[in-house]
C-alpha cells in the first residue's frame, strides 16, 4: 500500500533537505542566460525581416516557416513544465505502463496530417474558428472562440505557477521572482517578435529541454551503476509493466486507455487546438506542414522515453522509500526536483540547466498561448466588427492583445496561488474543454448533414457532460479519502492538452470492489475524457441536425464518408454526403472568404 496520501509530519526534516539543496552562482547564471537568449530572439525578429508590420507576419510568420522549426515548436508547445515534472513521478509510482502512450502518437499525428491540415491550409484561415463560421454560422464560431479563450486563460496561470511553486519548495528560489521573470520575458518576446520569435525561441527551448533531461539521466544512471543496473532494480521492484490488455474503461492506465484514448487527446491537441494549427498555417507550403507532423513523431517518442527513463533512474536511487514518504517533499512534482538537486548537487551548473529546462517547458507553452489568444481575439472577435481597420492599426492592436494576455496570465498565476488544492481542478478544466472542441470540429468536417443548431447544442451538451464527469470525479474522491487530495496527486500532463488530476492512491493489491451507477461513471479513466466528450458532441449534434435540416458550404467537409461508403451508388452518396473533393472548391472558398471579410 502506498503511503503517498499520508500528510508528512509537521516537523518534517525539510531543514536537512534545504541545507544541501540550494543554487550556486553558476546555476543562476545559466538560468539567466536562458531568459536573456529568449528575449534576444524576440528583439531580433522585432527589428529584422518585415519588422512585424503586418498581422500576417505578426500572427502567421508570413507563412514562410520551414518544416524543422515548425515541428520542434509543435513539440515544445506540447511539452510543458508540468509534463517534465509529471511523467517521471508517474513512472516512479506506478511503473512503465504509461510508456504505451507512445502507441497513440501514430494515429494522433497521421489524422491531423492528412485530414485536418489539408482542410485548414486550403481554406487559408488565420484562426481555426473561422472554419466554424464557413461550415456552420457566426454564432458557432463565437461559441468556439469563447470556449477556447476561457480554456487557455485558466491554463496559462497554472502552467506558469506550478513549476515556480515546486522550485520554490525544493530550492528556496524566490517564488514570485521566478513567476515574474518568466511571465515578463515571455510577454516581451511574444509582443515584440510575433509568431516567428515564438517558433524560434521554441526551437532553442526544445534543445535546452533535451539537454537538461539528458544530463540528469546520464549522471543519475552513472551514479546508480549503469543503465543495466537501473533496469535490473526497476524489474526487481516490479516497475517494468507488461502489456495490460484489460478493456475496462475505469482502469486508469491500460494498453487500450493509453493507445486508443490517447489518440483523442492527441487529436484535440494536434488537430484542432489553435496554438498548434497556427504553426501548421505558418508553414511555407501544405507539404511542409504535413512533414512537420511526421518530424514531430520521433521527437515525441524521444521526449516520452526521456521522461520514463528519468522515472526509472529515480526508482533505482530511492527504491520504495521515496522522498515523499520521508517527508522531504510535499507533492509528487516536487519529488522530481528533489531528485535532480540530490543527483546533481556536486556538479555546479547542472541543476541550473535542469531548471532552465523546466522553465523552457513553461515558456514555450505560455508563449504559444499568448500568440494564439491574440490571433483568435483579433480574427474572431474584433476584425468581423471593424472590417475597414487599416493593417498598421490591426497589427498594433494584435501586439496590444499579446501584451494584455501576458498581464492576464500573471494575474491568473496569482489567482492560482490562492486556489490551493483546487489547482488540479483548474488543470483538468483544460482537458475537459479540449474534448468538446474536438467534437465540434469533427461534427463539421465529417458529417455533411450537421447544421449550426446541432453544432451549438452538441457543444453545450459536450461541455455539460465534461464538467459533470470532471467535477463529479473530483467531489467523489474528496468524499472517499476525506483528505485534501493535494498530498496524494500527481498532476500529469498528457499531450499538454489534457491535463487531469490523478491520485497516486494505490489501493492494496486485493481486488477492487466493482463500482456501480454514478460512482462508476465518475471513475472513468481520465484518458477517455477526450473521446467520451467529443463523442457526446457528435451524437447530440447529429440528432439535433437530423431534426432540423442541413446547411453546407462546399469544401468545408472532408469526404471521409464518401470514401467509406464507396460501395453505394453515386446518387445515394450524393444524398448522404456532399461528395466535393477538397481541390475544386478552393476557388469557391476564396470567394466565400472574401465576402466574409
Amino acid at each position: 500500500v502506498s503511503h503517498a496520501h499520508v500528510p508528512p509530519p509537521v516537523n518534517s526534516p525539510q531543514s536537512e533537505a534545504d541545507t544541501s539543496m540550494h543554487f550556486s552562482t553558476v546555476d543562476y547564471v545559466i538560468f539567466t542566460l536562458l531568459l536573456v537568449a529568449s528575449a534576444g530572439i524576440g528583439v531580433f525578429y522585432a527589428f529584422s525581416g518585415g519588422r512585424q508590420r503586418t498581422t500576417q507576419e505578426f500572427l502567421l510568420a508570413d507563412r514562410s516557416m520551414t518544416c524543422l522549426p515548425v515541428s520542434l515548436s509543435l513539440l515544445a508547445t506540447f511539452q510543458s513544465a508540468v509534463a517534465i515534472l509529471g511523467a517521471p513521478s508517474e513512472i516512479y509510482t506506478h511503473g512503465t505502463q504509461y510508456w504505451f502512450l507512445g502507441c497513440s502518437y501514430f494515429l494522433g499525428l497521421l489524422i491531423p496530417a492528412h485530414i485536418f491540415i489539408p482542410v485548414f491550409y486550403r481554406l487559408r484561415l488565420a484562426s481555426t474558428y473561422e472554419y466554424l463560421e464557413l461550415r456552420f454560422s457566426k454564432s458557432v464560431r463565437i461559441c468556439g472562440t469563447v470556449t477556447f479563450i476561457f480554456q487557455m486563460v485558466i491554463y496559462m496561470g497554472v502552467v506558469l505557477y506550478a513549476p515556480a511553486l515546486a522550485l520554490n519548495a525544493v530550492t528556496g528560489i524566490d517564488l514570485w521572482g521566478a513567476v515574474l521573470a518568466m511571465g515578463l520575458v515571455c510577454t516581451l518576446y511574444t509582443t515584440l517578435g510575433g509568431l516567428k520569435a515564438v517558433i524560434w525561441t521554441d526551437v532553442f527551448q526544445t534543445i535546452v529541454m533535451f539537454a537538461g533531461q539528458l544530463a540528469v539521466i546520464v549522471v543519475g544512471a552513472h551514479q546508480a551503476g549503469g543503465v543495466a543496473e537501473v533496469w535490473r532494480r526497476a524489474q526487481n521492484g516490479s516497475r517494468i509493466s507488461g502489456l495490460e490488455l484489460n478493456p475496462d474503461p475505469l482502469e486508469r492506465h491500460t494498453f487500450w486507455t493509453l493507445s486508443v484514448g490517447g489518440v483523442f487527446l492527441m487529436l484535440a491537441l494536434y488537430g484542432v487546438n489553435q496554438a498548434q494549427v497556427q504553426r501548421y498555417l505558418s508553414s511555407r507550403t501544405e507539404n511542409e506542414a504535413i512533414m512537420s507532423c511526421y518530424v514531430v513523431f520521433p521527437c515525441q517518442q524521444i521526449v516520452l522515453a526521456l521522461g520514463c527513463l528519468m522515472g526509472l533512474v529515480m526508482y533505482s536511487r530511492y527504491g520504495e522509500d521515496s522522498p515523499l514518504d520521508k517527508g522531504y517533499v510535499q507533492t509528487n512534482d516536487q519529488m522530481v526536483l528533489y531528485f535532480v538537486m540530490d543527483v546533481l548537487q556536486d556538479l555546479p551548473g547542472l541543476p541550473g540547466l535542469f531548471v532552465a529546462c523546466l522553465f523552457s517547458g513553461a515558456l514555450s507553452t505560455i508563449s504559444s498561448a499568448f500568440n494564439s489568444l491574440a490571433t483568435v481575439t483579433m480574427e474572431d472577435l474584433i476584425k468581423p466588427h471593424f472590417p475597414a481597420m487599416t493593417e498598421a492599426r490591426a497589427t498594433l492592436l494584435s501586439k496590444g492583445l499579446a501584451l494584455g494576455y501576458g498581464l492576464v496570465c500573471l494575474a491568473m498565476a496569482y489567482i492560482a496561488s490562492l486556489m490551493g488544492s483546487v489547482l488540479q481542478a483548474a488543470l483538468s478544466i483544460f482537458g475537459m474543454i479540449g474534448g468538446p472542441l474536438l467534437g465540434l470540429f469533427c461534427l463539421g468536417m465529417f458529417f455533411p448533414w450537421a447544421n449550426s443548431i446541432g453544432a451549438v447544442m452538441g457543444l453545450a451538451a459536450g461541455l455539460l457532460m465534461a464538467f459533470w464527469i470532471g467535477i463529479g470525479n473530483f467531489v467523489s474522491r474528496m468524499q472517499t479519502h476525506g483528505v485534501p487530495i493535494l498530498n496524494g496527486t500527481a498532476i500529469l500532463d498528457t499531450a499538454n492538452a489534457t491535463t487531469v488530476v490523478m491520485t497516486t492512491l494505490v489501493t492494496s493489491l486485493t481486488t477492487k470492489p466493482r463500482l456501480t451507477g454514478l460512482k462508476a461513471f465518475y471513475s472513468l479513466s481520465y484518458m477517455w475524457y477526450s473521446a467520451h466528450n467529443s463523442a457526446t458532441v457528435v451524437v447530440v449534434g447529429l440528432v439535433v441536425s437530423l431534426l432540423t435540416g442541413k446547411d453546407l458550404t462546399p469544401g468545408t467537409v472532408y469526404p471521409v464518408l464518401g470514401t467509406l461508403l464507396f460501395f453505394l451508388p453515386e446518387r445515394y452518396r450524393e444524398k448522404l454526403c456532399c461528395v466535393t473533393p477538397l481541390e475544386d472548391k478552393v476557388t469557391q472558398t476564396q470567394t466565400i472568404t472574401s465576402t466574409l471579410h
